[in-house]
């Protein structure tokens, strides 16, 4: 075997979040994307001693888990969804399977509770970032998804199956909007053109839509900056509002946002939010409580979904009465509110200034009067907080909690922690940071609330 060689194999195991692997004369090849159980043709990338990496060309025979025919016509192609030939069943067992061996390997002696599947399976995302680009070089505008395996090309993904059928409608009027206007994407090696990304949001509960198009700041034809009137007027904003206020959509749009991004990073920065028509934000139920969500706050993006969450997060703490919570990388304090009525205080830390400003508003419009979020990173914010934690609650993002500010929440010493992971390989790495500090794991469950994709959640509860 060597370099650039096409072999073939069968996928002997699978590991989170993608990873198959094939083994071949003295090497197992790592292949992202490549089920157990597949027969496959893939491309021989590097080769390490005992090991190597591949890349999937294609799949010869399928898997015994793949027994269903994928429901979205761009499956495959777009880089969103991975699972769509498995039911939904097999979906579940596979992560499942995954998380629990993650766990399996730095802890015994906890009951794990299998895992809890999405209340819905289609249309289940209340928020989708979609990219402007195009197909293939110097190919028609594209509106949607990075390929599959690529950095560069775009699909447009006008029948996605995750998401309402009013985001398809929207994005691809959109589309031809631009289209029509021959208004260019923007390029981020040449650092030049001027579509970059819509972003839509709707609310399950009352399916009102804020949609967003983000733009750099550059006149088409000579790249100069272009204050807010001479950019609405190069980019038709006045025509494109009233386009998308005539379709005939299951929802409502109560809002229609323009953001300005000039930044180089390829991530949505809104640099600034003009507000085209209607409003800035619209308003989400979860488990009885309100939440305003406005344009870049952050939102468990499967709002049913998210109540099986919290729901199971909410069971792990306990007892709560007369209790101190700290609700630590809060976010727009959803879990926070959760427990507020039900705890003597809950205190919440959030970096995002923007989520903090939300989670107060949000305190203040279900009636809460004794929850308390400060903005700032939770690794310095805990050092200036007076009051003393019974109970904390972990929701870091995907990279988990940072290591010197494990090592102060540690300090505590609290009796019970529930740590809610995005990332279950994260989750791990400061588990066992945890258990080598005295932790143990009493209890856990993985949590589905991305159907057809290779994420899920995980949530487990600690005690000392």
């Amino acid at each position: 075997m060597k370099k650039g060689q096409i072999c073939e194999g069968v996928v002997e195991r699978y590991t989170f979040p993608n990873k198959g692997y094939v083994t071949l004369e003295d090497r197992e090849i790592c292949i992202k994307g490549a089920l157990k159980g597949q027969r496959i043709r893939f491309l021989v990338k590097k080769l390490r001693k005992g090991s190597g990496e591949g890349r999937l060309l294609e799949v010869l025979e399928k898997s015994s888990m793949e027994d269903a025919v994928p429901i979205c016509p761009h499956f495959g192609v777009c880089g969103g969804c991975a699972y769509q030939t498995m039911s939904y069943e097999n979906q579940l067992k596979l992560k499942e399977e995954q998380v629990k061996e993650l766990l399996d390997k730095v802890i015994t002696d906890y009951q794990w509770e299998g895992i809890k599947g999405s209340p819905v399976r289609e249309a289940y995302r209340n928020k989708m970032e979609f990219s402007f680009g195009d197909e293939r070089k110097d190919g028609p505008l594209a509106l949607g998804m990075h390929k599959k395996g690529s950095f560069h090309d775009i699909v447009t993904v006008d029948h996605c199956r995750i998401v309402d059928g009013d985001y398809n409608l929207i994005l691809r009027t959109v589309l031809d909007f631009y289209e029509e206007k021959k208004i260019p994407f923007y390029k981020k090696m040449q650092r030049i053109g001027v579509l970059r990304h819509l972003v839509i949001r709707q609310a399950a509960c009352s399916k009102d839509i804020l949609v967003n198009l983000v733009t750099t700041t550059q006149d088409k034809d000579t790249g100069e900056h272009l204050d807010d009137g001479e950019l609405a007027k190069s980019l038709c904003l006045e025509e494109l509002k009233n386009k998308l206020l005539s379709l005939e959509l299951h929802g409502r749009i109560t809002g229609i946002l323009h953001t300005h991004n000039d930044s180089l990073s390829d991530a949505v920065i809104p640099e600034k939010i003009v507000t085209v028509y209607g409003q800035d934000y619209i308003y989400e139920k979860i488990l009885g409580l309100t939440f305003k969500i406005s344009p870049f706050s952050f939102f468990q993006t499967n709002s049913l979904g998210a109540e099986v969450l919290y729901e199971t997060a909410r069971s792990y703490i306990g007892d709560t009465k007369d209790k101190v919570i700290f609700d630590l990388y809060s976010g727009t304090g959803t879990i926070a509110q959760m427990l507020a009525p039900v705890a003597e205080k809950v205190i919440g830390v959030e970096i995002v200034e923007e989520a903090v400003e939300a989670a107060r508003e949000n305190a203040a419009l279900n009636a809460l009067t004794n929850c308390e979020f400060i903005a700032g990173d939770v690794l310095k914010v805990i050092d200036e907080i007076e009051e003393k934690p019974d109970i904390i609650v972990l929701d870091p993002p995907r990279d988990g909690v940072h290591p010197k500010a494990l090592d102060k929440i540690i300090a505590y010493g609290v009796n019970e922690i529930v740590y809610i992971s995005c990332k279950p390989t994260s989750l791990i790495r400061d588990l066992e940071i945890f258990k080598a500090r005295g932790y143990k794991v009493v209890k856990a469950c993985a949590i589905d609330q991305f159907v057809n994709t290779l994420h899920c959640e995980t949530v487990v509860k600690l005690s000392i």
